[in-house]
């Protein structure tokens, strides 16, 4: 039975979000006996509520608040009040996420040593490394039961693998395979195999995809130490006049507002949401918001660069069919400045319903280009394009004072220019692309844009020294000693990698550092 806690109860931890991070976190923290509040500002929706249904899923668990964007990205133009496709619910976008799971290369803790000065990118090395992870990616391979790991065999390839595997071996790429992925292709940890129905973003009704909504959360909930409370959207986090935070004021479904009282503060909103939360807190002692001496908090907002490429072929493919992303070629994620860009990139299956395609197709809406690619949709094979892009202290989180949420706080500003790395990346990575496709007689390729970031990351970086960043090595704010941040906001650098194995990790691994602190009376 999941516990109750006071809202006067200042002896409890309160994680603010319940995706990756936070579920994982709340999930961690109560296993060690100690209490936990998480506050969701979703609803709860399970496997039996999910909908196989594009625009209904969408509408059902996106996060639709108030955002505006800008910058010169194709996304400030296509889609300016929806600049991050993520999940507003329990589980946050554990949800709607595909399920790779990647370990990061240790090059890619260490880019300003190994990358050098790269114009215009804010560059910085982490405060750890990959040596440092490693227990802490085995634990959260084990958690999730990511496939190619701890004996669990591969998920089957489909044919929209078929056809890319055939590709990319043709062009002499080796690192080729249906993935690590956190879904099951077993029978495991109570839930069953994957049942390859290809709603892999809209939720899976089958729960054999990992998601800490029905993995971490009821869990956490069974020790007696973890109150989840849905449909509070945390407003602000307040703090004494030592500076210590204090607690966190949110409103619940009907909009009335509660003080949850608070030993410590962990913030795991996306990064997005976690540098707008600490922004919103300004007070006359945090002028420019939580945690924020360095300046830092909402700058070097990542969003992985990303594109797709789909081919049509003279026979039917039905790439829709099975895992939406069981399918990897991980040759062009290494470092090689002599392709034109520092940093790698990943090619992974993809396909998109006929819904989004029309949404997401490049050319969109309609015209003949468009509606022969339709014609075409049967005999079609999708890939994604996932690579590292530079973070830049431009490319930021602010706060628009214009545009109000329905609390009547001001809503998140997200400006992201390219960088011209990524657009290198992008050009190479849209052409290897094409020629996976070409390579096995595709009658024709379309080089397809960005479409929202689902990857967000940086916001709240890691970094050595205060003054270069938000938190420490410990997702701990270097100014405030009981506030943490325990998302993918905390990332220094994004890799090439998808980053959920990384920001589970880093969650089970700032667990035990609490747990440690919390027993030393630190904190």
């Amino acid at each position: 039975m999941s516990a109750k806690f006071d809202l006067n109860d200042d002896g409890v931890v309160v994680v603010i979000g319940s995706g990756a991070g936070g579920g994982t976190l709340s999930n961690e923290l109560a296993q060690k006996g100690i209490n936990v509040v998480c506050l969701e500002a979703g609803g709860r929706h399970l496997p039996q509520d999910y909908q196989n249904d594009e625009w209904g899923s969408f509408g059902q668990i996106s996060w639709l608040d108030a955002r505006t964007t800008s910058g010169d990205w194709r996304v400030a133009k296509d889609f300016s009040g929806l600049p991050a496709w993520i999940v507003k619910a329990v589980g946050g976008s554990t949800v709607h996420w595909a399920g790779a799971s990647l370990r990061f290369q240790e090059h890619e803790f260490k880019t300003q040593t190994v990358y050098g000065n790269v114009h215009g990118a804010n560059l910085l090395d982490w405060p750890i490394g990959l040596s440092e992870l490693e227990p802490y990616y085995a634990k959260a391979e084990a958690k999730m039961g990511v496939t190619r790991t701890n004996g669990i065999p591969g998920l089957p390839g489909n044919n929209n693998y078929k056809v890319f595997e055939a590709g990319a071996k043709k062009l002499g790429y080796k690192k080729v395979h249906t993935g690590n992925m956190a879904i099951n292709s077993q029978p495991r940890d109570g839930r069953p195999g994957c049942q390859q129905v290809g709603f892999c973003f809209q939720g899976c009704k089958f729960g054999a995809k990992w998601s800490s909504a029905y993995t971490e959360i009821p869990k956490g909930e069974a020790t007696g130490h973890l109150e989840v409370r849905p449909n509070a959207h945390v407003l602000k986090i307040e703090h004494d006049k030592s500076g210590k935070v204090t607690g966190v004021l949110y409103a619940d479904s009907d909009g009335n507002k509660h003080l949850q009282k608070a030993r410590i503060v962990a913030v795991a909103g996306n990064s997005i949401e976690s540098p707008r939360l600490l922004l919103n807190s300004a007070s006359s002692m945090f002028p420019d918001g939580l945690a924020n001496s360095s300046g830092q908090v909402g700058r070097n907002y990542m969003r992985h660069m990303t594109a797709s490429v789909y081919g049509v072929f003279d026979k039917p493919v039905r790439m829709w069919r099975g895992t939406t992303m069981a399918g990897i070629v991980q040759d062009e994620s290494r470092h090689d400045p002599s392709r034109g860009f520092v940093g790698g990139f990943e090619f992974e299956t993809l396909s998109l319903g006929l819904p989004f395609m029309a949404a997401f197709l490049n050319p969109g809406g309609w015209g003949r280009e468009f509606t022969t690619a339709l014609d075409s949709y049967e005999n079609m094979a999708g890939m994604w394009l996932v690579g590292e892009d530079m973070p830049q202290e431009t490319n930021r989180i602010t706060l628009n004072h214009d545009v109000k949420d329905q609390y009547g706080l001001p809503a998140p500003n997200v400006h992201f220019d390219d960088h011209p790395n990524d657009i290198a990346m992008r050009n190479y990575a849209w052409k290897k692309g094409a020629e996976i496709y070409d390579a096995v007689g595709a009658t024709r390729t379309f080089p397809t844009p960005p479409y929202p970031s689902t990857h967000n990351l940086g916001t709240n970086r890691m970094s050595a020294k205060a003054r270069d960043g938000v938190v420490n090595k410990w997702g701990q704010t270097h100014d405030i000693p009981n506030l943490f941040v325990s998302d993918g906001s905390q990332f220094t650098t994004g890799a090439s990698e998808n980053p959920t194995l990384t920001i589970v990790s880093l969650a089970i691994r700032q667990a035990d550092y609490i747990a440690r602190e919390m027993a030393a009376r630190t904190i």
